[in-house]
């Protein structure tokens, strides 16, 4: 695949949204005060996260920080050979949530590389997110669908064999042409 200019776009709007989200909350409300949008269900409370999702590893800010860059250059690595303007999107969303929290690690307080994620949807006091989060969870899910359908979003990497039903002239091949 040649990369798609989709895959960065909805990458960069992402990040972009994720961003001016939290400089929206940063600017408008104080930590921990509790904003209703929907009762007790959804509402809107500035919070900063040392640790992963639900607080999980605080005190590893540090780990959690080179696991986010990671998991970004894997992103990157992986959407190179995505098959479709939907993996591409799909890629893109992944990698938007995946820089939008680590920009947050990398620059805000109290650290660089220790930095605490801004987070403020609170769902029903389970777990308080942000954008980036809603986009790594959508990502993920839409794999997790893609592969329960059997849709291939990635070609095979090079010099990796095909799937004999891949190939043009098999029996799965007549039966995708109907």
């Amino acid at each position: 695949m040649t990369w798609r200019p989709v895959f960065w776009l909805v990458a960069v709007g992402v990040v972009i949204l994720d961003q001016a989200s939290k400089q929206w909350v940063l600017a408008s409300l104080e930590p921990l005060e509790r904003h209703p949008v929907l009762g007790d269900l959804l509402s809107i409370q500035l919070v900063f996260n040392s640790g992963a999702a639900f607080s999980l590893g605080n005190g590893y800010t540090w780990l959690l920080t080179v696991v986010a860059a990671a998991v970004t250059v894997g992103i990157v690595h992986y959407a190179r050979r995505a098959q479709s303007t939907l993996a591409a999107v799909i890629f893109g969303v992944g990698l938007g949530g995946a820089v939008g929290n680590l920009i947050d690690r990398l620059f805000r307080a109290p650290s660089f590389g220790q930095g605490h994620v801004v987070d403020f949807i609170n769902y029903g006091d389970q777990f308080v997110g942000n954008i980036a989060d809603i986009a790594i969870v959508g990502a993920a899910a839409a794999l997790i669908v893609a592969g329960i359908f059997s849709k291939r979003l990635l070609a095979p990497a090079a010099g990796a064999p095909a799937d004999a039903g891949d190939e043009p002239g098999t029996a799965a091949d007549a039966e995708s042409r109907g």
